[in-house]
Parts: structure tokens; sequence; C-alpha cells
């Protein structure tokens, strides 16, 4: 690691010289891609993922089943009619009065099909105080809850007139309608504020109008090329809204992120007195290099979703991937065009009370200063301590337990459909969420279908699966039946699985799946929650696999250390497993749960802790390589390991802290929504982010490489082989008189 000669070589350092000498070319050749892109996806339009290919085993065949027998099934609706207390019973006269009365006003609107009575279907609780009136909604079941609202309406008009009864309405249309006006827009205003937010931190941080737009110009034109590139890719692999929110929160997060380590670098070098030629080529050389490992890395995180075999985990992951794939692009080729083009004018539009601060590099951070002063002085208590403190924040993690959250658990009591989902769940058991039969066979209306289906119905009750009612639907045209079970557990998801298992396991074998070419899985909510978890449980592994160990491979080859590729993994396991902790602690066991707006559900849901493995994992890697590739070029230079390592991370300790403050906010307006899953996603991403800019970047970190000293940079001969995708170039090196304008040009080191 010793003096000679170097080149400025490497993607980034090429890609910047190119731009900053060919700044129109650069800013209109992006420009040109972003209007394509945007252009091209709104021409092809956006496929999304069908309800057939969400899932894989029962649930999937069920789906594919009903898909290729055309059937549309429609939104179906329910208004649970019960008695405030007393004797009033569903035989008396009052009750039978109010049930013809929702019948006559559901059938009214015109908005509705098959209206059933309570006294046709038996769909009578065992007490005799409670009755459904059920029914369908006319139309497509995606758009059925635009059209509701008249339904819901009529049944509040009856509610007015039998004020001895409660009478409410519930079902597919009602509960789309109700989170549309509760949450749709307040989830819209949490995607938008994240552009106002990441732009007051940046304002704050450059002090300049000028220098903190671009970071979020540049980021708002990926997230939009990619918008468009994705509606191009989902004719191949389908997208989804989802996919889409998931990407907006990556896009904004990576893009100011990397914006904002190149402008800090160009900046940081023109007022240490660096002409503006000299301070792109470094920041180029170095930032930009650090953007192009960290990008890549991060897109090797995201592909780990396409081995989920889920095909809204793979949306998400090849979304993800494509944006953070545009805002490196986008970051090492239009922005040092820019930064060329505007030179001194990126700071107009100073703020007047923000000072700047004084030339001559005085960007260290006195707070990490101080840190650093006593973590290097005893880094092996220091390491303790802070490997300590981060295993006991992890150590709840390890009772973690993981479902679909229920009605009740995703929304508490914040809702009135809420209080009459559990109204219903007590009176009829599983009723608001049964399990159903999809049947295809040769003939459905086949002797020995029917008495097959018939025998289905009866044990289903009989082996306790189900108190019933169970209801058939058939469907002649199609050969095709429909079997409504209402699992016994209702909303008690370890109950009700239970109940899944008999079906699937006792009942079905004994009755259905005696006949000859008949097929019946079984779906649901809670069976599509149990395949989805089967799925899951089975891509862990795999996924965390190719994770890691692309992860270890790049930081290897970047760095062409091994010490650094083993330490870089176990920090970011570190950091995700205490961030598994925090959920843990808050959601599942309610610690503190009052402090973030939320309450203990009791687990934390399903696809979130693989969802953060992946995102989490690939943003860690934003700041350790930017904190290492400082600590490593300080080292080029002949500083003393020591030295390199406190001169890395106080120098990083600004641009990473307004990095890690703009993806703490965003995160947190999602923390912030009434939804339990998306709190415990923004709570999950925030604190995950938290730890790792402050206690594994600045205390762990630099505890371990001190500890480590000289093997930090230890590569075994057999290793040497390997390709040097590392960069030689320090400030030293690029700001060497140049005799001509050629990138490769030797550079005193």
């Amino acid at each position: 690691m010793g003096n000679g000669e170097a080149r400025v070589r490497g993607l980034a350092a090429r890609a910047g010289g190119w731009s900053a000498r060919h700044r129109w070319a650069a800013v209109g050749i992006w420009v040109l891609f972003v209007v394509l892109a945007m252009g091209l996806g709104s021409a092809a339009g956006r496929v999304d993922v069908k309800d057939s290919d969400q899932l894989k085993g029962e649930t999937h065949t069920a789906a594919k089943i009903i898909e290729d027998a055309g059937i549309d099934e429609p939104a179906s609706e329910t208004v649970l009619i019960q008695a405030r207390g007393g004797d009033l019973k569903a035989t008396d006269a009052a009750f039978r009065e109010a049930v013809d009365a929702v019948v006559r006003a559901v059938e009214g609107t015109g908005r509705v099909t098959d209206v059933t009575s309570p006294y046709d279907t038996k769909t009578i609780s065992k007490d005799g105080r409670s009755a459904l009136v059920q029914f369908d909604m006319r139309g497509e079941s995606d758009t059925a809850g635009e059209r509701v609202e008249p339904v819901l309406k009529a049944v509040e008009g009856v509610q007015r007139e039998h004020g001895a009864l409660r009478i409410e309405e519930i079902g597919g249309a009602s509960m789309m309608k109700t989170f549309s006006d509760a949450f749709g827009d307040d989830f819209k205003k949490a995607e938008y504020s994240a552009v106002p937010v990441a732009f007051g931190i940046l304002l704050i941080a450059f002090g300049a109008l000028v220098a903190a737009l671009l970071p979020v110009v540049l980021a708002l034109t990926a997230i939009m090329a990619t918008m468009g590139l994705m509606g191009v890719v989902s004719h191949v692999m389908p997208m989804s809204d989802t996919a889409n929110s998931v990407m907006l929160l990556v896009g904004m997060a990576v893009g100011v992120d990397y914006c904002l380590f190149y402008l800090r670098r160009e900046r940081e070098e023109r007022e240490a007195g660096r002409d503006a030629r000299t301070a792109l080529r470094i920041a180029a050389a170095t930032s930009g290099r650090a953007i192009v490992v960290s990008g890549v890395t991060v897109c090797v995180a995201m592909a780990g979703m396409l081995f989920t075999g889920l095909a809204e985990f793979e949306a998400m992951g090849l979304a993800s991937l494509m944006v953070v794939a545009v805002a490196m692009v986008g970051s090492v080729t239009v922005l040092p065009a820019l930064l060329s083009l505007l030179g001194e004018r990126v700071e107009k539009g100073r703020i007047p009370f923000l000072r700047r601060r004084k030339r001559g590099g005085g960007q260290d951070s006195r707070f990490w200063t101080a840190v650093l002063r006593r973590v290097l002085a005893r880094p092996a208590i220091s390491a303790v301590v802070a490997a300590g403190a981060l295993l006991a924040v992890a150590a709840p993690a390890l009772g973690m337990k993981t479902q679909q959250l229920t009605l009740d658990q995703e929304f508490g009591d914040s809702l009135p459909i809420v209080q009459t989902y559990n109204r219903l769940n007590e009176a009829f058991p599983g009723g608001s969420e049964p399990a159903e039969v999809v049947v295809r066979a040769d003939d459905i209306n086949a002797p020995e279908v029917r008495s097959a289906l018939a025998d289905f119905r009866e044990r289903a009750i009989s082996s306790g699966a189900s108190r019933g009612p169970v209801e058939i639907k058939l469907h002649d045209a199609q050969d095709v039946a429909f079997v409504y079970v209402p699992l016994v557990g209702g909303s008690d998801q370890d109950r009700a699985g239970a109940s899944l298992d008999t079906l699937r396991d006792e009942v079905r074998p004994a009755t259905l799946g005696k006949v000859d070419g008949v097929e019946a899985p079984i779906t649901g909510q809670v069976a599509g929650s149990k395949d989805f978890n089967d799925q899951l449980a089975g891509a862990v592994v795999p996924v965390f696999a190719f994770v890691v160990v692309f992860a270890f491979a790049l930081m290897l080859l970047s760095f062409r250390s091994l010490t650094i590729a083993v330490t870089s993994i176990v920090l970011n396991l570190l950091s995700v497993g205490a961030a598994y902790g925090i959920l843990v602690a808050v959601f599942q066991h309610g610690w503190g749960a009052s402090l973030v707006g939320a309450e203990g559900v009791g687990a934390i849901v399903t696809w979130l802790p693989l969802f953060l493995f992946v995102i989490l994992f690939g943003l860690s890697m934003d700041y350790h390589v930017f904190v290492v590739s400082r600590i490593r070029e300080a080292r080029l230079r002949g500083l003393a390991t020591t030295d390199a390592i406190r001169h890395g991370v106080v120098t990083t300790a600004g641009v990473v802290t307004s990095a890690a403050i703009i993806m703490v906010a965003v995160f947190a307006i999602f923390g912030t929504l009434s939804m339990q899953s998306m709190k415990q996603m923004g709570v999950g991403l925030a604190a995950a982010v938290l730890i790792d800019a402050t206690i594994i970047r600045g205390v762990l970190l630099p505890a371990v490489m001190a500890l480590l000293g000289e093997r930090n940079w230890y590569l075994p001969k057999w290793l040497h082989r390997l390709p040097d995708l590392t960069h030689d170039e320090t400030p030293r090196a690029v700001a060497a008189p140049a005799a001509r304008d050629d990138e490769s040009e030797p550079l005193k080191v």
C-alpha cells in the first residue's frame, strides 16, 4: 500500500470524466432516456400480477381453475342483523320485519344480485340473536368499492328505522371503500411528503437551494424513468401497486443518497482549494466509484427477491433493482455534467441564516471526532459494548411470530367496520373469512359428485372444522362448484389454521377425494396465509444465501481484502438482527408501542422479515462502502491504519448523517400510517438505518478495524488472481497537474 504510479481508471471515473467534458451531451442523453422510458411505458401500459399467479400451492390451483372457467367471482356483501340486548330473537316479528326491510332496501338500489334471506339459508346464530342477509355486488369485483355507497346508505336507512337492532354491512366491496376512504389518501400523502421532507433536510445540509435541489431532481427523474421501464418490463414479469410504492420508497432513498455522496465530495475538494475540474475528477474517482460498488451491491440484494417464487416479491425485487440501477447510472453520468455546467452557481440560493462552512475543508464533525477519540482509545471495550448492545436488542427476534394480519390486528378499533368484523366472528365463527373449496369435475351434476359435495358439507361440521352454515354454489355451465366453509377459530389464525388442516387432510380425502376426476383445492384468506407462509419459508434459505454470498464476493473484489468482506457481512447482519428485535419488541410484545403510535398485535406481518432483510442488507451497504472507501483512500496515501480510520469516519460523518436523516425521515413517514403492516415496515426500516449510521458505522466499524490493524487489508495469495476492481486514485494523485485532458494519464500517488 505504498506510493507509486497510478492511473485514473474505473467505470465511474471514466463516466464522470466523459460527462464533465461533454456536459450538454450527457444532460441531453439523460433527458432523452427519461422521456423515452416514460413514453414507452405509457404506450405499453402496465400488466399487473394476476390472482392466479400470486401464490403457488392450492391457492394458485384454485385461482387457475376459476380463471380457466371464465368465472368472475363477484364481491360478496353481508348485512349483520343483531339484537342489541334483551330477549329479541330472529324468530320475533320485529326482527323478521327488519330482515325484510334490509332485503327490500338493498334490492331497491339496483346494484346487487342474489340477495338471500337468513330464513332461507339458515344463517342464524346458535343463540338466535344474530342473522345474516347475504348478496353479491353487480359488476367486476375489483371496482365494487366504487359502487357500494348507495347500498351502504340503504342499510343505514334501515338501521335508523330499527333502533332495537344493530344493522351493519361488511364485505369485500364495503371494506374496499372504507380502506380507500380512510387510508388511500393517507398513503398517497405519505409518498408525496417524502419529497419535501428530503428537500428540507438537504437544504439544511447544504445551505443552498440549487445544491439541495440537485439530488431531489435526479432522484425524481430516476423514479419517473423507472416507472416507464416497469410498464415495458411488466409484459414479461407482471408488476403491482405494491411494487410501485416500494420502488418510490427505495428510489427516493438511494437516489438522494448517491447524489449526496457525490455532491458533498465535490464541494469538499473545491473548498480545499482545488479547481473545478480536479474536484470533479476526485469525486468521480472516489465517491463515484463508491456509488457504483454500493449500487451493484444493492441491486444484488434486491435480486434476492426473485428467488422467492412469489409474484408480489418478484415484482418488488425487480422494480427496486431497476430504480437503484437507474439512480446509480444517473449519479455517475448526468450529475458530473450538471456540476460542471453549474460551477460556482451550485451555491446559488444560499439560505441567510445557514452559515457557509469555512473553506479549507472544515468538514470534520466535532461530535464524531469526540466519539472516535474514545472508541479508538479503547477499541476492544467499544467493540464488546456495541456488539453486546446490538445482540441484546436483537434477542427478542428469536421468538418472532409471523402471520397475515387479520382486520382487527391491522386496524385495531380505529374503524367502525372492524367492530362489525369482530361481532360477525363472535356470532358466526369464521363467517367473515370462510374457506373456499373450488370443485371442478367432468360433470358437476353427476350423482357421485353431488353426493360427495353433500358428504363434504356434513363432515366439515361433524369434524369440528366448521360450525356452519356451509354454502354450495354451482356453476353448471363450467362444471365448477364453490363451497364456502366458515372455519372454527374465526380471527384466531392458529385455531383457524388447525380447522383448515382438518378440511384439507381429513374431510376432503374422505369425501371429494374419492371421486375420480374431481379437483378440490381449498383457498380463502386463511388458506392463502398458510400457503404464503409455507412458500416464504422455503425461500428464506436460498434468498439469504444468494444475498450474503454475492455481497461478500462484491466486497472482496471491490476492496481486495478478505477481512473487509467478512466484517462487512457480519456488521450488516447485526444491523438487520437489531431491526428484527425492535420489530418484535414493539409490535409483537407491545413494548413501547405507544411511543411510535402503534400497538402490540402479537405478530409480525408475514412478508416483512424477508423484505426487510433484502432491503436493509442492500441499503446498509451505502454507508459501509462510502466509509470504508474513504478509510482505504487515506491508507493508500500513507496514513497509519488508526489515523486512516479516524480520517475516514470523521470526514464522512456529515454526509452519512445527512443521508441517514433523510432515509429515517422518509421511512418514518410510513410509520405514521394507521395500518399496522405499514407501521411495521416504516419503523423497521427507520430503526435499522439509524442503528446502521450510528452504532455500526460510528462505533463498531472503527473499533473492529482498529483491533484488526494491518489485517484489515489481508488477502491470501491464492486470491490474488481475482479481478482487481479497486481504485487507486487519491485526492493527492488526482490533484496532480495534468499534461493533457485524458482520464487515463499517469498521475503521481
